[in-house]
C-alpha cells in the first residue's frame, strides 16, 4: 500500500513538474521579439499607403493593411533628436541631443537606453545602420546596451566621422567598433546584417534596431531603382533617386518580413516601421515649374519645420499575438518618446525610471482606441544651447500651438493655413502654460556631453563634433573642397594623467594622405549617383592646439603627413581647440585630431 501511495505521489509530482516546465516554456515563447525599422528623412507622405500616387511601396502598404497605423504620431524634426528620444523615452533637450552635430548630438553617458533595459531582461540586442548619437568612446552603440552592432559613423554614410570614401556602395562599416569591408549597396547590407542577427537569435527573445541612413542624402541609388521613376515628369531628378531609395527599402522590408515568417516567429514578433522626421526631398518646390512637386499628405512644412510636415511621420506596428493587427488606425496623440515605456509594457518588463520620462505607455490605449489626455512638445534647436520658443510646437490632440503665437486644429485645417489663436485664447494660454512649465523642468537637465579620452585606445575627434555656431565641416565632400572652417571647442574628459600625443590631420588616418596633399580622383555624376570631387590642397603654414587656456604651437614641414605634439595632460574635464593657420592668414579647425596616451 505504501509502495502504491509513493508511486501516486511520484507520478503526481512528475505531472506537476511537467506542467510547470510546459508553462515556463510557453511563457518564454510568449515573450515577444521586437524588430524596429527606422528610416531617415522619409516623411508621412512618402508611402503609397498614405496616399502618395507615385511612389512604389507595395510591401509596406501590405504591412500597413495588416497592422495598427498611428495617424497622429510625432518625432523630433531632425535625425539625432528623434533617435535619442526613441531609445530613452526622454525629449532630446533632456538627454543632450538637440542638434545633429556641433557636439550636441552626443547622448549623455548617464542615459538609460531601451537596449540597456531589454538586455538586462535577457534579450539579445542588435543595432544596424545609422547610430548618430556619438562616434567616440562611451557613446558607441555597443556601449549603450546593444550586444551586436554594425553601423556607419556620423549622421550619414560619407560624413566626416565615417570611414574615408564611403559612398553607399562597397563601403567600410564598423562591427562592434572595428572597421569591416562590405560588398553591396548600403541598405541591402544593413538588412542583411539584421536578418543574420534574427536568424541567429530566433530561439530566444531579441530586440533588433534596424536604423537606416536611407533615404538621407546623398541620393545615391542602384540604377534599377532610379529607372522605376526615370520617366515621372512630376518629380525632380533628385526626387526620382529619393523615391528609388524608398522602393529599395520597401523591397528589403518585404524580404525581412518574409524571413521572419519563414522562421516561424512572425506571430510573436512585434514589427515596427517608422521614420525619424518629415520628408527631406519627397516634397520640393520647383523654381523652374513654379510649383511644389511630390506629395506631403496635405501638410505644411518638411524636415526641420515646427509645422506638422516636419514631425508627423508614419508609425506602423504589428503583433499578431498581441492583437495589434487588422489595418486599423490609432488617432491618439503619440510620439517617439512613448516607445520605450510602451514596448517595455508589451514585453512585461518592469520599468521605474530614475529620470523624468516624457513618454507615456500607450499599450493600454491602442486596442481600446482611447486617447491619453496629454500634451507634447517638439522643436528644432540646431544651436549650441537650447533657446526657449525656438521653432516650437505644443501638441494637444489635434491642436497645435506653434511658436507661441499660432494655433491650428489639424482636423479642420491639416495644412495649418488658418491661425485661430484669437478665437481660442483660453486653450492657447493653457497650452502655453504647459510649455512654460515643461521648459522650466527640462532646462534643469540641459548639459553638454564630454568625450572620454581613454588611455588604452586610439581616440579621434572630428570637425563633425566641434562646438561652433556656424555650419562645420560635417561631410567628406566639404573636407575635399579644402575650405577653412570656424575654430571651436571639443569638450573632453581625460581619464588618466600622463603624456599624450596629439596629432592634427587634414585627412583621416586611413586615407594615407599627407597634410598638404591634394587628390585627383574625380568621378562624374550619373543619373543615379552623385559625383565625387577632387580633394584640393590646403595651404597650411602652421598648426596649434589649445588645451583649456594653454595654447601650443606646432611646426609643419612639407614632408610631414600631419602635425603632432607631445603634451603632459592632467586627468579631468577640459576643452581642446585644434586648428590650422593658412598661408593667407586664415584659420581653420583641424578636421581630424588623434589623441593617444603614451605613458
Amino acid at each position: 500500500m505504501k509502495k502504491y501511495a509513493w508511486t501516486i505521489v511520484c507520478t503526481t509530482l512528475t505531472v506537476l513538474l511537467f506542467v510547470v516546465i510546459i508553462s515556463f516554456s510557453k511563457s518564454i515563447n510568449q515573450t515577444p521579439n521586437i524588430i524596429i525599422v527606422m528610416t531617415d528623412d522619409q516623411g508621412y507622405g512618402d508611402l503609397g499607403y498614405n496616399g502618395n500616387p507615385i511612389i512604389k511601396t507595395k510591401n509596406l502598404d501590405q504591412f500597413a493593411s495588416e497592422s495598427i497605423n498611428f495617424t497622429n504620431y510625432h518625432v523630433g524634426t531632425t535625425c539625432s533628436p528623434t533617435r535619442a528620444g526613441f531609445i530613452t523615452g526622454r525629449n532630446c533637450l533632456r538627454n543632450g541631443v538637440w542638434h545633429t552635430n556641433a557636439g550636441c548630438s552626443l547622448l549623455n553617458q548617464d542615459e538609460v537606453t531601451i537596449a540597456d533595459l531589454f538586455s538586462e531582461s535577457g534579450y539579445e540586442t542588435g543595432m544596424f545602420g545609422k547610430w548618430h548619437l556619438g562616434d567616440n568612446y562611451s557613446f558607441l552603440p555597443e556601449q549603450r546596451g546593444f550586444k551586436e552592432t554594425f553601423y556607419h559613423k556620423g549622421g550619414g554614410v560619407g560624413q566626416t566621422p565615417d570611414y574615408w570614401n564611403n559612398n553607399y556602395q562597397d563601403d567600410v562599416y564598423f562591427r562592434n567598433g572595428e572597421p569591416e569591408k562590405t560588398n553591396g549597396y548600403c541598405t541591402d547590407v544593413f538588412f542583411d546584417e539584421a536578418i543574420s542577427f534574427i536568424n541567429k537569435n530566433k530561439d530566444k527573445p531579441f530586440l533588433c534596431f534596424l536604423s537606416l541612413n536611407a533615404p538621407h542624402s546623398p541620393f545615391n541609388v542602384p540604377k534599377e531603382y532610379y529607372d522605376i521613376y526615370e520617366n515621372e515628369n512630376d518629380l525632380l531628378e533628385s526626387q526620382k533617386r529619393f523615391y528609388g531609395m524608398i522602393t529599395n527599402i520597401d523591397d528589403n522590408f518585404g524580404r525581412l518580413h518574409q524571413q521572419v515568417e519563414n522562421l516561424g516567429i512572425l506571430d510573436n514578433t512585434i514589427i515596427i516601421f517608422t521614420t525619424d522626421n518629415g520628408t527631406s526631398n519627397g516634397y520640393k518646390y520647383s523654381r523652374k515649374e513654379k510649383k511644389w512637386l511630390g506629395f506631403n499628405a496635405g501638410m505644411r512644412g518638411t524636415k526641420t519645420s515646427e509645422y506638422d510636415g516636419g514631425h508627423r511621420v508614419p508609425f506602423i506596428i504589428k503583433w499578431k499575438n498581441g492583437k495589434l493587427i487588422g489595418g486599423q488606425n490609432y488617432s491618439g496623440l503619440s510620439a517617439h518618446v512613448d516607445m520605450l515605456p510602451s514596448l517595455l509594457s508589451l514585453a512585461k518588463i518592469p520599468f521605474n525610471s530614475r529620470k523624468k520620462i516624457d513618454g507615456t505607455d500607450l499599450s493600454k490605449y491602442i486596442l481600446n482606441q482611447k486617447e491619453a489626455d496629454r500634451m507634447l512638445v517638439t522643436d528644432t534647436q540646431r544651436n549650441l544651447w537650447p533657446e526657449k520658443g525656438k521653432q516650437s510646437c505644443v501638441m494637444y490632440g489635434n491642436w497645435r500651438l506653434v511658436n507661441g503665437n499660432e494655433l491650428y486644429n489639424i482636423e479642420d485645417d491639416p495644412g495649418q493655413k488658418n491661425n485661430i489663436i484669437n478665437d481660442n485664447q483660453d486653450l492657447s494660454k493653457k497650452m502655453q502654460r504647459f510649455y512654460d512649465d515643461w521648459w522650466e523642468d527640462a532646462s534643469k537637465e540641459f548639459q553638454y556631453s564630454y568625450i572620454d579620452i581613454m588611455p588604452n585606445i586610439s581616440n579621434t575627434v572630428t570637425a563633425h563634433d566641434v562646438q561652433v555656431s556656424s555650419i562645420t565641416a560635417w561631410d567628406q565632400s566639404v573636407i575635399r573642397r579644402g575650405d577653412p572652417y570656424e575654430l571651436g571647442k571639443f569638450y573632453v574628459d581625460f581619464k588618466k594623467s600622463g603624456e599624450y600625443k596629439l596629432t592634427l590631420r587634414r585627412w583621416p588616418k586611413e586615407s594615407g594622405l599627407n597634410l598638404k596633399d591634394s587628390i585627383n580622383d574625380y568621378v562624374p555624376a550619373t543619373k543615379n549617383w552623385d559625383q565625387q570631387l577632387n580633394g584640393k590642397s590646403m595651404k597650411i603654414s602652421s598648426a596649434f592646439i589649445k588645451i583649456g587656456d594653454e595654447e601650443y604651437k606646432l611646426k609643419i614641414s612639407d614632408d610631414l603627413d600631419n602635425a603632432s605634439i607631445n603634451i603632459n595632460i592632467n586627468a579631468g574635464k577640459t576643452t581642446i581647440e585644434p586648428g590650422f593657420i593658412l598661408e593667407s592668414g586664415q584659420t581653420s579647425v583641424a578636421f581630424y585630431t588623434d589623441i593617444d596616451f603614451l605613458f
